[in-house]
């Protein structure tokens, strides 16, 4: 199955171009706080744990774990291997938290553990890991008051190395109820000798029992998939029918292993050497003016003009040999006018086309979306303009000429807000059959910000940073050719962020009317949607009437404790240290 770039698609009606700034508010925010008659053991790495990858997954992990299927209702596991939970339904009378379940003894204390992990899998079913490679499947009933008892686990396997539990569903599958179960681990590579030595995998493992025989029976292994990348992926969730997943990281993912075996590389003809991707000669080479562009297709020797097969549309481009496969296909990176474009065979070496560009001025990236194969050769006039419209941005030299009207950048002035992610990040849904990817989307300079459950049956939403804006985006699987969908702004807050250099957790309320940064000690940052500003305001600058405000709100926590998690609902945010769970009554409903 092949796949094709996807650009993410702004609602801008859900943008606000006038947005000025966030005015502090000094309305008090009422903080309740709970005790813990026990620690949250906070799992610190060990002196084999040294790499940045291990650092992200685990040194940074959330423990508090929101229920999204009920109401104000967390959990989170202390020392004593307890999943406590705590529903709010009066702040002031908060009660303690309720003991769930409890990991067995036999828990084992290795050199390499890491943090116990839970994902609410259904309204009732739980996914848990200790910590030390085993996962429980826990069944639940339901969940959300302090009359319900403890859970079941109704599978519950040691599966190898240490890992956290990312993200869990459960649907019906030919009868069987079935449970998705994405893992991540940080585990050492023997190939990667010219890096730190580790590598990153997910294991996507699918559990069901036999069709039709109902929830008692019991529950075994029937699918792993194993992927390999070399970066912790910022979101990655399995879709609601378990028939795909979304990964969005830095680095590229890729499926190398399905149930324990290794997946088979194409392999070269009989008597051919290995391909090496890296070192092949470019396929075709093309140019480009302001309103034109031409390619030259590397052709078989020999090839004579009745051989040659050539499609052109407005959109998409197919260049071949009769007989063999398309040497260049796929959708033209812009629209171009097939009428005023031509082909023609130069010594029977290579194929030039000439294509007419249907808007004039824009400079194409690539010829052919997502096809690396092309080398661009840029003429030495148009090498000669970018320079020249360039010399006011580069120097040899820091900040010279500072006298000028437009000064060289001087790198040292940038604050740390200003910066961007390498322009590899990529977005990408993979198929659950094929295991191959459908879609990518290049994140570029789209920073990832954080990942929220605004609808518990959908796949969890993915903040991005677009521009000073942070833009939320609701993965919609099942709408192939509109894949993410735009359904909420936080204005300046991707600036906002940036700026906090203490910043621990990111997070907004499932009803998008407020989102909330919170620091590693004491302090939580409010930052809630325009409202109709109370009374008459004018803007001084501008001489106009202000008819919304954007409130900013600051929550001081009352512990020297790190915070260790950290949640909000539409009504309230939670924040969980080792010894207090705090309770912060952020709106009235």
């Amino acid at each position: 199955m092949a796949s094709s770039n996807y650009t993410l698609k702004v609602n801008r009606d859900l943008l606000d171009p006038n947005f000025e700034s966030y005015r502090l508010s000094l309305d008090p925010i009422p903080t309740y706080d709970v005790v813990l008659d026990a620690a949250v053991e906070e799992v610190t790495l060990k002196d084999c744990q040294y790499t940045l990858e291990h650092v992200r997954a685990f040194a940074m992990y959330n423990y508090l774990h929101l229920d999204p299927w009920y109401d104000d209702s967390v959990l989170f596991v202390d020392c004593k291997g307890r999943v406590l939970s705590l529903t709010v339904t009066l702040d002031t009378v908060l009660g303690k938290p309720r003991e769930v379940f409890r990991l067995g003894t036999e828990v084992e204390r290795r050199e390499d553990r890491v943090c116990p992990s839970l994902s609410l899998t259904s309204a009732t079913w739980a996914a848990l890991s200790d910590g030390a490679g085993r996962l429980y499947l826990l069944r639940t009933s339901k969940r959300g008051d302090s009359t319900h008892g403890k859970w079941e686990p109704l599978f519950t396997e040691d599966l190898g190395e240490p890992f956290i539990v990312l993200h869990s569903v459960a649907h019906l599958q030919a009868g069987a109820h079935t449970l998705e179960v994405l893992l991540l681990r940080v585990v050492k590579d023997p190939q990667e000798t010219a890096g730190s030595g580790y590598s990153v995998t997910l294991e996507w493992i699918t559990v069901a029992n036999a069709p039709g025989q109902g929830l008692e029976k019991n529950y075994e292994v029937k699918k792993r998939r194993l992927l390999r990348g070399k970066s912790v992926p910022h979101y990655a969730a399995v879709t609601p029918e378990g028939d795909g997943l979304m990964v969005a990281s830095e680095k590229p993912f890729a499926f190398t292993h399905l149930d324990g075996q290794p997946l088979k590389q194409p392999q070269p003809a009989a008597g051919e050497p290995p391909v090496d991707l890296d070192k092949l000669d470019p396929v075709y080479f093309w140019q480009q003016t302001s309103d034109d562009i031409t390619a030259n297709v590397r052709l078989p020797e020999g090839v004579t003009k009745d051989a040659i097969r050539f499609r052109l549309t407005a959109d998409t481009i197919s260049v071949g040999v009769r007989g063999s496969a398309s040497l260049l296909e796929g959708q033209l990176y812009a629209s171009v006018d097939p009428e005023a474009c031509t082909w023609i065979l130069r010594e029977n070496k290579s194929l030039e086309v000439s294509l007419q560009k249907r808007t004039e001025g824009p400079v194409w990236p690539e010829l052919v979306m997502g096809d690396r194969r092309g080398e661009h050769v840029m003429s030495d006039e148009q090498a000669a303009l970018v320079r020249e419209r360039l010399t006011h941005l580069t120097s040899e030299d820091t900040h010279a000429n500072p006298d000028l009207d437009k000064p060289a950048c001087n790198s040292q002035e940038l604050e740390d807000c200003d910066g961007y992610p390498e322009d590899t990040s990529s977005l990408v849904h993979f198929d659950g059959e094929s295991l191959e990817t459908t879609q990518v989307v290049n994140l570029g300079s789209h920073q990832y910000l954080f990942t929220v459950t605004a609808d518990p049956t959908l796949m969890p939403c993915l903040c991005l940073r677009h521009d000073v804006d942070a833009l939320l985006w609701q993965p919609r699987p099942d709408r192939p050719a509109d894949m993410w969908e735009h359904v909420a702004t936080f204005n300046a807050l991707g600036y906002v962020q940036a700026s906090k250099r203490d910043k621990k957790f990111s997070t907004c309320a499932p009803d998008f009317s407020y989102a909330s940064l919170c620091e590693c000690l004491r302090r939580a940052f409010i930052y809630r949607q325009p409202s109709p500003a109370d009374g008459v305001l004018f803007n001084r600058k501008q001489g106009r009437r202000v008819g919304q405000v954007a409130k900013q709100q600051v929550a001081g926590l009352a512990s020297d404790k790190v915070v260790l998690g950290f949640r909000a609902t539409d009504e309230r945010l939670f924040a969980l240290t080792s010894a207090n769970l705090f309770v912060l009554k952020v709106n009235n409903k």
